[in-house]
C-alpha cells in the first residue's frame, strides 16, 4: 500500500508535538509497514523551514524511507480544478493552491493520505481514504 502523507503529520514527528505526536509517529510506523511512504514536492517545500539544511532535512526523510514524487501536469490540472470549485463555492481565502495540489497529489498516487486535516479534505477530496 503507498501511503501519501501531509506536513503536519511529519512536522508532529519532525520537531516534535507533544500533543499529536504520538499519534502521527504511530500512524507514520503503520504506513511504513504497510508499503511506501510518499511526500510530494509541495509537502517537501513546506518543510524546508522546519530544517537547518538541505541535508538535514534529506536525512529526516530517509530515516522515515519516504520518497519524493513530484507533481506533474495531470496532477496540478486536477488540483486547480478543485481550487477552482472551492473559490467558485465562495470558500474562504484561508486555503490556498498548495492545499489542492497536496490533495491531488495523494488522489493520484497513493492509496492512503495520512493527515490530521481530514475535514477539508473529506470536504474537497472524497475519495481519499485517509488514515
Amino acid at each position: 500500500m503507498i501511503t501519501a502523507v501531509d506536513t503536519s503529520v511529519l512536522l508532529d514527528v519532525f520537531l516534535p508535538d507533544e500533543h499529536h505526536g504520538p499519534h502521527s509517529k504511530k500512524w507514520l510506523r503503520d504506513a511504513y509497514d504497510q508499503g511506501a511512504i510518499l511526500v510530494c514536492d509541495i509537502v517537501y517545500a513546506e518543510l524546508v523551514p522546519a530544517f537547518g539544511n538541505r541535508a538535514t532535512l534529506e536525512e529526516a526523510l530517509q530515516e522515515i524511507s519516504a520518497t519524493i514524487s513530484p507533481i506533474d501536469t495531470a496532477i496540478a490540472y486536477e488540483a486547480g480544478l478543485r481550487w477552482l470549485r472551492y473559490r467558485q463555492a465562495g470558500g474562504p481565502r484561508e486555503r490556498i493552491i498548495s492545499d489542492f495540489l497536496i490533495g491531488a497529489h495523494a488522489y493520484a498516487t497513493a492509496d492512503t493520505f495520512l493527515t490530521r486535516d481530514r475535514g477539508f479534505y473529506t470536504t474537497y477530496f472524497p475519495e481519499l481514504k485517509k488514515h
